[in-house]
């Protein structure tokens, strides 16, 4: 039971950011201190856990329905937080630095339950988990994510066709561009080679992504006509700060690495050395195993509570909240990471820089 219920850690995220909209006059940077202060504070002191399920816990864990309630809890618990700051901001008044500390506790909220969790679901062949994935994905108005992440991303990461793979020596800033704009552009790719290989025409039913667009668009419409064009404006940073936090993650999951290209357009399989891996256990276990990403990439069927450690997956110093916050600071970052990458692309297995 316990090893179920821990990862409920995860919605500590979401009872932040309930208090920071509650009490904005006291608590509206409530979140932001936590996810980037706390919680990277408390994973220096927390031991570093490498250890990985044997076979009897690990299918054990995989006929064990818990987990996964675990994550469906996120949908509703994000769209109460979105209900709530819409409700609050189109209902009261705020201080400008109020409504930047309840976008930011509602952005945070997108991208750790909204977005995170729709990755992991959005992998899972059940339709109703699907379902929640895109659920979740609307709210911060990325639903092409399903399209490029699942048939793109999983097919060309580590390569120079990987629009979310980051290169070494990019800027996190300018790995936002090119991963936003290329992976929608991507998505879009995608989803015409699917309908001409299925013999459908642009215009269908069959076209996921027109269906995306216009979800998108009516809960644009819905919010502004239920809640005023204002808090509709204020709306849209909060799924931008879900979309940045995401490509951040991104950006550090797979910064420098490079599979190698054994004739042309053909990679090497992906391999748990073509992912950077965390096993700081706070960090781990709020993200729902999220940095145990090696594995995700080596076999992306597996569920979240039995993803494990390689020895040979590249390592990153320090836990993904830290290294995001790293990752805003372009000649630091390259400081620390650059020396960890050799020239064939390969990262350091080692905690200690190579």
């Amino acid at each position: 039971m316990l090893r179920e219920l821990k990862y409920l850690s995860g919605y500590t995220i979401p009872a932040t950011a309930a208090l920071a909209l509650w009490k904005p006059e006291w608590f509206a940077f409530l979140t932001l201190i936590y996810a980037f202060v706390v919680i990277p504070v408390f994973e220096q002191w927390l031991p570093i856990s490498t250890a990985n399920l044997n076979e009897n816990e690990e299918n054990s864990a995989l006929k064990d329905t818990l987990y996964d309630y675990v994550l469906y809890l996120s949908v509703p618990l994000q769209w109460f937080i979105i209900g709530f700051f819409l409700f609050r901001v189109s209902t009261e008044s705020f201080t400008t630095l109020q409504l930047i500390g309840m976008i930011c506790a509602t952005g945070i909220c997108s991208g750790v339950l909204g977005i995170n969790v729709a990755h992991e679901l959005g992998h899972r062949a059940a339709q109703s988990e699907r379902l929640m994935a895109w659920l979740l994905l609307l709210s911060s108005l990325y639903l092409h994510f399903y399209v490029e992440h699942n048939r793109g991303h999983h097919r060309y990461v580590a390569t120079p066709h990987d629009p979310a793979t980051a290169r070494k020596h990019e800027t996190l800033y300018a790995f936002w561009i090119r991963s936003i704009v290329g992976s929608y552009l991507s998505a879009w790719r995608i989803q015409g080679d699917l309908l001409r290989k299925d013999g459908y025409r642009f215009l269908s039913w069959h076209n996921t992504m027109l269906w995306f667009q216009v979800a998108q668009v009516a809960l644009l419409a819905g919010i502004g006509l239920a809640f005023g064009v204002q808090t509709l404006l204020l709306f849209i940073p909060t799924a931008l700060m879900g979309i940045l936090l995401l490509e951040t993650i991104n950006y550090i999951e797979h910064y420098g690495l490079s599979r190698k290209e054994r004739s042309p357009g053909v990679y090497e399989k992906v391999l748990p050395s073509h992912s950077w891996n965390s096993n700081y256990t706070l960090g781990r276990v709020m993200l729902f195993e999220l940095t145990r990403h090696a594995d995700h990439h080596y076999k992306a069927s597996r569920k979240y509570q039995v993803l494990r450690h390689f020895d040979d997956s590249p390592q990153l110093p320090a836990g993904y909240p830290a290294m995001m916050l790293l990752s805003t600071i372009p000649p630091l970052w390259f400081k620390v990471m650059n020396p960890r990458i050799d020239g064939d692309g390969r990262g350091s297995s080692s905690l200690v820089a190579a």
